[in-house]
């Protein structure tokens, strides 16, 4: 077979959904694992519903997680004209007919099929009519003659054999009463044309491919091979839509998922390799196949989305986060200045502790961030005459010291609990409020630390006055 061609073909009708995405992930992994190419087709023929918004989208959500196509896109659009003349030719060679029957007509065949609870197939009333009694004031559609006897078998590389009765695939249109070509004639003449060598989508396909097929034989094209990956469901079993929370990419990255945990989620989602979990794209790409694709639905599990980030963020380069970070915050949240990028870059061993997002590390940040201390009402009862002498006293301590560090700060806070008869929490948590607002958050030396003295003291000074 001459060199892999896999393409990922969505429609620029909304924001692009995590099971288009894994869709494009395999398509890609696999062109690049095969040393093929990996193509991206726009399917913009829905002109009212298609947006050159979405079409932006589509393509950063693609690249936001590592996934570049080979050369242009390519637009359905533009091509129109080439599926066309397909029809006319099929209709030409025998392969197709006119359809004169009214709308009405077919919602009655629509409607007695519901009556019987079989599913509606078209009565195929034209198929082998004389062109002569055609009624004048109806426009016609060009339906595919389907395949009446026999059985059609498709040789799927992830469902394996997968036969089905010729008889119950429709004479399907292929072409509107308006001109325009429908699906099933559009992308089988666009993967033709473009050359691919595989077909790798979603098994809610799976009848579209049996009816695509027939196109190839009918046209005399080598036939593609093609693969049909299980669907994403929720939690609870039921298929994943656009409408549910967490479908599409921005769900994910507005709450600060890294690229990188994501593209291991959705790889890990319905495909394995051994017993490995963590993969690094270079070894996505060389370990990806089709045969560890699982036949089963696979369930979209934000705990486990959410588990394989924080693994990311513990595991990753201090540097690779500190980025990941400031992107973040300027994307989503403010833009952070110099001198307090530099304090929480400094401190981001602590402030990343148990994080299992970005937001989460941002969260943590935000003593350092804020100018302004925001008291948790609650907390700010916690500073009682008691804990202003206590805050006063630290003060006092620290004015005489060069900088601060552990070293320095662990005898005063240890005269401080010995004075006042207290304990750790006593001395601890008045002034963990007096610094960040709230009695939960980093450890007391690490917040003194990578706030500085200079911000220590005015925040002190503000809280005894």
């Amino acid at each position: 077979m001459s060199n892999v061609a896999t393409r990922f073909a969505p429609s620029p009708t909304g924001a692009l959904h995590i099971g288009g995405i894994r869709t494009a992930l395999f398509n890609w992994l696999y062109s690049k694992n095969q040393k093929g190419t990996f193509h991206l087709r726009i399917e913009d023929t829905d002109k009212e519903r298609s947006k050159e918004e979405h079409k932006i989208q589509i393509i950063k959500s693609l690249n936001w997680l590592g996934i570049k196509h080979d050369g242009e896109e390519y637009i359905q659009s533009t091509k129109i004209d080439d599926h066309v003349k397909i029809a006319h030719e099929l209709l030409k060679n025998g392969f197709a007919y006119k359809c004169y029957c009214s709308p009405e007509e077919i919602e009655e065949q629509k409607k007695r099929a519901r009556q019987k609870k079989i599913p509606y197939i078209y009565n195929r009333k034209w198929r082998d009519a004389e062109e002569k009694d055609a009624p004048k004031e109806i426009k016609p559609v060009i339906r595919f003659k389907s395949k009446i006897e026999g059985s059609s078998i498709l040789k799927d590389l992830v469902q394996g054999d997968v036969e089905i009765e010729n008889s119950t695939i429709e004479d399907f249109v292929i072409l509107r009463n308006d001109g325009t070509p429908t699906y099933n004639l559009s992308a089988t003449v666009d993967d033709h044309e473009m050359g691919m060598t595989h077909i790798i989508r979603g098994d809610d396909h799976k009848i579209n491919t049996f009816k695509q097929m027939q196109i190839y034989e009918a046209m005399k094209w080598g036939l593609p091979l093609f693969a049909h990956i299980p669907l994403i469901h929720t939690i609870e079993g039921k298929k994943l839509s656009k409408r549910d929370n967490a479908s599409t990419l921005d769900d994910y990255s507005k709450i600060g998922i890294i690229p990188d945990a994501l593209r291991n989620y959705l790889l890990r989602l319905g495909w394995s390799y051994q017993d490995k979990e963590i993969f690094t794209l270079e070894e996505s790409v060389k370990y990806f196949n089709l045969e560890g694709i699982g036949k089963s639905p696979s369930k979209l599990d934000m705990s486990r989305i959410l588990s394989m980030n924080e693994h990311y963020i513990k595991n990753i380069d201090e540097n690779d986060l500190y980025d990941h970070l400031l992107r973040y915050c300027e994307e989503f949240k403010d833009k952070i200045n110099t001198e307090k990028a530099s304090k929480i870059k400094s401190s981001l061993v602590f402030l990343k502790n148990k994080a299992k997002t970005l937001e989460e590390i941002f969260n943590n940040a935000k003593y350092i961030i804020n100018d302004e201390v925001n008291f948790n009402e609650k907390d700010l009862k916690l500073i009682d005459d008691k804990s202003k002498k206590i805050i006063n006293e630290f003060q006092d301590e620290i004015k005489n010291l060069e900088s601060l560090t552990r070293d320095n700060l662990e005898p005063i806070v240890n005269n401080l609990i010995k004075k006042h008869e207290t304990n750790f929490k006593g001395v601890g948590q008045p002034l963990r409020v007096a610094l960040t607002g709230s009695k939960f958050g980093p450890g007391l030396y690490d917040i003194v630390i990578s706030l500085g003295k200079a911000d220590v003291e005015k925040r002190l000074r503000e809280i005894l006055n």
